[in-house]
């Protein structure tokens, strides 16, 4: 009964999706910058979108199990929807947003370090920055769906 999970043919999609694309953006990321950045593996934001790489394979699964007019398969699509949406939309603007409070923070950490004449200002703690590779552009979103969905499609076509 505890090992049902394992065989949860949606659920092993989705997940795979998951760690496929967060692994593919490190390959992606050499090609484009020819630096290794293996943080790129547990990060959010990039191409792919992991985000939508697994509600793609989750839906794509769910449709292969239940049809496309069953009402479970329409709660997966609008769930892939929202989050697809969140991550093109809300997310990424939430990362540019950090990339204005981090200039801000600079410029007045640089503002503290030059009014020399204020003594209980010397050795202030610089600020940790704000993570400013939240969300994806609608590239990354695309390509992250397009992922997960042929993921899905290989696991139903070819190996199950």
């Amino acid at each position: 009964m505890h090992l049902a999970i394992l065989q949860n043919t949606p659920l092993l999609v989705a997940l795979f999706s998951v760690l496929f694309a967060q692994f593919v953006k490190i390959p992606i990321h050499f090609l484009m910058t020819k630096q290794v950045k293996w943080g790129l593996f547990t990060s959010t934001g990039g191409m792919p979108s992991s985000h939508s790489a697994s509600v793609t394979g989750l839906t794509t699964a769910i449709a292969y199990e239940t049809g496309l007019d069953s009402p479970i398969f329409a709660i997966a699509a609008m769930f892939s929807f929202i989050v697809m949406y969140d991550a093109s939309g809300v997310r990424f603007q939430a990362g540019q947003h950090a990339v204005v409070l981090n200039q801000l923070r600079k410029d007045f950490q640089t503002l503290l370090r030059d009014i020399k004449d204020w003594p209980q200002m010397d050795g202030q703690e610089k600020m940790e920055e704000l993570k400013t590779l939240l969300g994806h552009k609608r590239s990354e979103v695309f390509f992250g769906a397009l992922t997960g969905i042929f993921i899905a499609i290989i696991t139903y076509q070819f190996l199950l």
